[in-house]
């Protein structure tokens, strides 16, 4: 081992592990897809397998963000939703023109590399207010940490949903 390799044990080690699992079933679920496979809507909703990686990378990449220096003090305190900010919130869960299955999941692995290495180092005690939305009181902290574990709960949540949608285009199944 170098002087740089850190062996993490306890929460963090666990953090990694959790985060390793989920992002494994993602990223396992669209394997051997097409592009075209890859943007495909099985299912009554908008989501897509390629979409739902797209979509992770980016809340990952958000959360990241507001874990190292809290809300960001730019951002609009209200959104107006017309139909070009509707367009591009859904745009965020399908591959659009340029965009490929394996570009997105580079980019998700580098945003992973990122996350895990602000896990290792980032103090998980700090805590900043959220920001303000219409579902979120004010005067709420989240903790790096809560910050993390929402991450993972986020990852969970959108493996499952694509691995639903590869069902329905293949038959192929994550787990089971």
């Amino acid at each position: 081992m170098t002087t740089n390799e850190q062996v993490l044990t306890g929460e963090r080690a666990d953090i990694l592990d959790f985060l390793a699992k989920h992002r494994y079933f993602l990223r396992h679920t669209a394997e051997g897809l097409t592009d075209e496979q890859a943007n495909t809507r099985s299912t009554v909703s908008a989501l897509t397998v390629g979409g739902l990686i797209k979509h992770v990378t980016a809340v990952e990449r958000m959360w990241t963000g507001f874990a190292q220096t809290g809300p960001d003090q730019q951002a609009p305190e209200q959104t107006e939703y017309t139909p070009e900010a509707i367009a591009e919130w859904e745009n965020q869960f399908r591959l659009t023109e340029g965009e490929t299955l394996a570009g997105v999941l580079a980019e998700y692995e580098k945003v992973a590399a990122a996350t895990d290495d602000l896990v290792r180092t980032l103090d998980l005690d700090v805590a900043y207010e959220l920001p303000a939305a219409p579902w979120q009181p004010p005067g709420v902290f989240w903790t790096v940490r809560r910050v993390f574990l929402h991450i993972t709960a986020e990852t969970a949540q959108h493996a499952g949903h694509a691995d639903i949608i590869r069902e329905t285009i293949d038959g192929q199944k994550t787990m089971g």
